[in-house]
């Protein structure tokens, strides 16, 4: 089997609920993404999305997913999608660094090479530990009373898990999440995220005067380090996310000890195929694991819930349904959502059937 073609789509896709806000200003209206058909000799079709959260969550920026798709698509053309090691060492060999421009391309072949296989993407990837992963919600950055009743209305429409945006004003953080935890009912699972908003010392402000509320603390500052020494006081579990984006992170936070969970963005890690690798060895160091991504509609949601379907689910904190952020479909069918859970679409490779039709014109074509 080779690689014969591949088209490349840039689709805007609105949020929902408007606005995503993050502390600091950090607003986005909607995922940016580029989409990635790779179609074979043999006819079949894999594919893949990424899609950043603006420019301002990471060092993915839409514009240039666009740009070094372009550059690295024709190197691609004739190499077999099944060898995915293979064109993941290509793609690194002929573009130095930039992973999240890779991520599509990867996903992609990793649909075409389980499609070829006529499986679920989810056997390829260690199979099936579940029927179905628990998702969680966000609580946006705003106001006091905004964030305690969006938190009520969450959790009144069957959702048990909040992951809360902090990472602004310390003082102001304390009092929205006192009344977020005060609006629930007990037992409900809070995540303060910082979205590394925060030197160590404003975090240390905000674990002291929480200290009463049950809750997650999830990457409070920058670097790896500085969490590390906010960890060393801290009497709750910590996630980092921002900070992982290789498997040496990884590896560096458990030689540390630096927290007891990871949140994998495959876009950030540089595809299905370098998250798998990451998240096989977390889950053997013992690290609890979250899998999802920067953004995207039902391609990247469906890539999402096959790695968080095959991950362990003792060592699986939860996922998040992406595709029911977004006012645009690019799919005739989604990752099926029931209640407060998420499973993974019937049918071989991701599982899905994209319409083209609903995706525009391709802004980029190579091959024949």
């Amino acid at each position: 089997m080779q690689i014969k073609t591949i088209k490349a789509y840039h689709v805007v896709q609105p949020f929902v609920d408007g606005p995503y806000r993050m502390s600091k200003g950090r607003v986005a209206d909607a995922f940016d993404a580029v989409i990635v058909a790779i179609t074979s000799n043999s006819g079949l079709t894999g594919w893949g999305e990424m899609a950043p959260l603006g420019n301002f969550y990471s060092p993915a920026f839409a514009a240039g997913v666009r740009a070094g798709v372009i550059e690295i698509a024709p190197h691609l053309l004739g190499h077999d999608p099944r060898a995915l090691a293979s064109i993941g060492r290509l793609m690194d060999t002929v573009f130095k660094g930039h992973p999240y421009i890779k991520s599509a391309l990867d996903m992609a072949c990793s649909d075409l090479a389980a499609r070829a296989a006529d499986v679920p993407l989810v056997t390829l990837l260690g199979g099936r530990e579940s029927e179905t992963a628990e998702l969680y919600k966000v609580v946006t950055h705003g106001t006091v009373d905004a964030m305690a009743a969006l938190a009520k209305r969450i959790v009144k429409d069957g959702f048990h898990r909040l992951q809360v945006k902090v990472g602004g004003n310390v003082h102001d953080d304390i009092e929205r999440v006192t009344a977020v935890a005060a609006s629930v009912p007990k037992g409900t699972v809070i995540f303060c995220d910082a979205n590394a908003g925060w030197t160590p010392y404003q975090a240390r402000q905000f674990t002291d005067a929480t200290r009463a509320i049950d809750y997650t603390f999830e990457q409070p500052c920058t670097t790896i380090d500085e969490c590390m020494s906010v960890r060393r006081s801290l009497d709750k579990p910590m996630v980092l996310d921002e900070s992982v984006a290789s498997l040496d992170n990884m590896l560096d936070i458990h030689r540390k000890g630096a927290a007891d969970g990871l949140t994998l963005k495959i876009s950030r890690l540089g595809g299905v195929t370098k998250t798998r690798q990451i998240r096989d060895l977390a889950v053997d160091l013992g690290f609890m694991i979250t899998v999802e991504d920067t953004g995207g509609a039902e391609i990247d949601t469906s890539a999402m819930a096959h790695l968080s379907l095959s991950t362990p689910e003792e060592r699986r904190l939860h996922a998040i349904a992406f595709h029911e952020w977004v006012t645009v479909r690019t799919a005739s069918n989604k990752p099926p959502v029931s209640g407060s859970r998420m499973g993974i679409p019937d049918g071989p490779g991701l599982g899905i059937d994209v319409v083209p039709d609903l995706l525009g014109a391709p802004f980029f074509e190579v091959g024949s």
